[in-house]
């Protein structure tokens, strides 16, 4: 019996050194791995320290010492680094105006005008009816030269053929030639003002040096205008080319702050030729206030044109019309405005005469800019926006190009419609 209970109290003794024996191992297991963790820990600290040290090498016989480990070696980490130029971007050359007219008549020339054309065929026979007469009369209208300004030049080349008898193509071409040129009017002053408008006093030689000095620091200031879609921000992108070849200072202003890609168009072309461009950094800001700003800067700085971009709007929208009476207020509280160009689509017609008549009245319109006027069935134009408001055609757009706007010369107009 004695043996037997003692068997019994067995299993609760051994159970319990069994598992403190596992837990034993567990534990030993357990401390091995951290440790050897550690050490691998320690091991790739080493190695990251070391490795921007080189080992030593053993060099063979008769070999040089390696560079940075001699006498009076200088170590890489001594060497101080060189110092990076910024690469500066590279600025156009503007073509030079004197040279741009020439291609407006090439290319109006290799076109073969239908205005032209159809003047000189008509012109070329040897009796002209009534019905030719007629037929002129009807392609200037399409060409969009005007009632009347169409029946002054049928009235003037009528009589002239039939005094002079004239049935030589070249001599009735020369009569077209004489005759339009007339029409266009070479005697208007197209050149841009880019003068200042203080009065000089004529009672005192100190007062006129004063006004003189005032004059100089003030910049012209060009206020351009139109409906969207003419190609104004290009146009004054193109401006400021032509300028800058003229040797002039240029500051633009973006104050067409309701199109979302016009400051940034405007400041895209004013970067290629090195002139700064002075815009708002929200949308939406108040044009007026940054037409301001721009000529205030400009006088500040003493540039010689500032050029002010405006928002494109419809000529019978009357809250933006009245918008550019605003912008146009507050630029002369800063500086007087020089020009005010009113860009028109040379293709538009009658609808862009309509346009430059409200326009001149809200903003007195002193030049207009003609674009995509090359190779245009629509020449006419010309003389019929002059008739009506009494100012001059100054540039024109003669392509895509960033140098495709010339100062605009009647004589050169005309011998291009006519293809020579």
């Amino acid at each position: 019996m004695n043996t037997v209970t003692a068997l019994s109290w067995l299993p609760y003794v051994l159970i319990p050194l069994i598992v403190v024996a596992l837990a034993a191992t567990f534990w030993a297991l357990t401390v091995r791995n951290k440790r050897r963790a550690g050490s691998s820990i320690e091991e790739l600290r080493r190695q990251a320290a070391g490795s921007t040290t080189r080992p030593e090498v053993a060099k063979r016989p008769g070999q040089p010492p390696s560079a940075g480990t001699g006498p009076g070696s200088v170590s890489p980490a001594s060497v101080s680094p060189a110092k990076v130029t910024p690469i500066l971007p590279t600025l156009d050359t503007p073509e030079a105006s004197g040279t741009r007219l020439a291609r407006l008549r090439s290319r109006l020339a290799k076109s073969g005008s239908p205005f032209g054309t159809k003047l000189l065929n008509l012109l070329s026979r040897d009796h002209l009816t009534d019905a030719d007469w007629d037929v002129l009369e009807e392609t200037l209208l399409v060409a969009d030269v005007g009632a009347g300004p169409a029946a002054e030049l049928v009235a003037a080349l009528k009589t002239r053929v039939r005094v002079e008898g004239a049935s030589d193509p070249a001599r009735v071409k020369a009569i077209l030639r004489e005759e339009l040129i007339r029409l266009v009017d070479p005697t208007m002053d197209r050149s841009l003002n880019l003068g200042t408008h203080h009065p000089a006093s004529r009672h005192s030689a100190a007062s006129l040096v004063e006004a003189q000095n005032a004059e100089s620091s003030v910049p012209a200031v060009v206020l351009v205008i139109g409906v969207n879609g003419t190609g104004k921000t290009t146009t004054i992108g193109k401006l400021a080319r032509v300028l800058v070849a003229d040797g002039k200072t240029v500051l633009l202003g973006a104050a067409d702050t309701f199109r979302a890609a016009a400051a940034d168009q405007l400041q895209t072309w004013g970067s290629k030729v090195g002139v700064r461009t002075i815009r708002s950094q929200k949308d939406g800001a108040d044009p007026a206030a940054v037409a301001f700003e721009a000529v205030k800067i400009g006088k500040a700085e003493g540039v010689d044109v500032v050029l002010i971009d405006t928002a494109g709007r419809l000529q019978n929208k009357q809250g933006l019309m009245d918008e550019l009476g605003k912008i146009t207020r507050v630029i002369e509280k800063e500086a007087p405005i020089s020009e005010v160009l009113l860009v028109l689509d040379a293709t538009t017609g009658q609808n862009g005469m309509q346009q430059a008549r409200v326009f001149s009245a809200v903003a007195g319109v002193t030049g207009i800019v003609l674009t995509k006027l090359d190779g245009t069935a629509r020449g006419g134009i010309v003389i019929a926006v002059q008739r009506e408001l009494g100012v001059p055609v100054k540039l024109v757009g003669l392509g895509e190009g960033p140098d495709d706007l010339a100062p605009f010369d009647p004589t050169q107009f005309v011998e291009g419609i006519l293809g020579e």
